[in-house]
């Protein structure tokens, strides 16, 4: 470990070798695939990548770790780009699209990176991330669960997304205050909603679970929806009842 964390970045960096070989053996790596890195910290997971795939690039926010990575013999051949991943446009990498997406994300930016990757979607094909338990449980919620929410919804009308494992926080340096989910995450074959529709359905979404305990008949009020939706969907239902496809059906 040569780096120190900075918290304003959110870094916490895999140190178990096992854990590291797991990953590996999750994202199923070939020599067809290319790869964008998130967060590459001080590359011990780039150096295991690197071997495996036919191209790989890393973008990491740190001066300091950029140029670590710069200084090793062993990601020779690695594009390393200097930023800020949400800033990112997937079109303009230096390797072949669409990329499978690989990253210990900094768990404050869980949300914008799902939103980004839904924006970019035509340029990955697969994403495999490290976020918050506590948030993989609400990706994955179920109609009419605590877990199933506003995220829930938004997410699930374009990606689809799977649990693989859990992470204790004593794999990390340092060590964070919560467990970890390792995500697999891909693309709905048939989008629920349509890139146009996507700022209506948002703000239906938010407005209904902005008042979660209340029946929609209350919570969306103030939005014009026709009578033949609401006879069918029933407005004395709570937000937590409607499946993705009856959201979408709001629009």
């Amino acid at each position: 470990m040569i780096h120190f964390a900075k918290k304003k970045w959110g870094q916490n960096f895999l140190i178990d070798p096992n854990l590291l070989q797991k990953i590996i053996r999750t994202i199923n790596l070939s020599q067809s695939d290319n790869i964008l890195e998130i967060g590459p910290g001080e590359g011990i997971l780039t150096e295991l990548i690197l071997p495996k795939v036919g191209g790989l690039a890393v973008i990491e926010i740190d001066p300091l770790l950029v140029e670590h990575l710069r200084s090793l013999n062993s990601i020779i051949g690695c594009h390393i780009i200097h930023g800020d991943v949400l800033w990112l446009e997937l079109k303009t990498l230096p390797i072949n699209k669409p990329v499978k997406i690989i990253g210990n994300i900094p768990y404050n930016i869980t949300s914008p990176i799902l939103f980004w990757l839904i924006e970019q979607h035509e340029c990955w094909s697969e994403a495999f991330l490290m976020v918050q338990k506590e948030v993989a449980l609400r990706l994955t919620g179920q109609v009419g669960t605590k877990a199933y929410g506003r995220l829930t919804v938004m997410t699930g009308a374009f990606l689809d997304i799977e649990r693989c494992f859990n992470i204790p926080p004593e794999v990390f340096v340092p060590r964070p205050n919560v467990d970890s989910t390792f995500i697999k995450i891909t693309k709905k074959e048939n989008p629920i909603i349509t890139d146009e529709q996507f700022e209506k359905f948002e703000i239906i979404v938010k407005a209904a679970f902005s008042k979660r305990r209340k029946m929609l008949q209350n919570s969306l009020s103030g939005f014009e929806i026709s009578q033949e939706v609401k006879d069918k969907i029933n407005f004395t239902r709570r937000p937590e009842t409607l499946s993705i496809v009856e959201f979408a059906e709001l629009i």
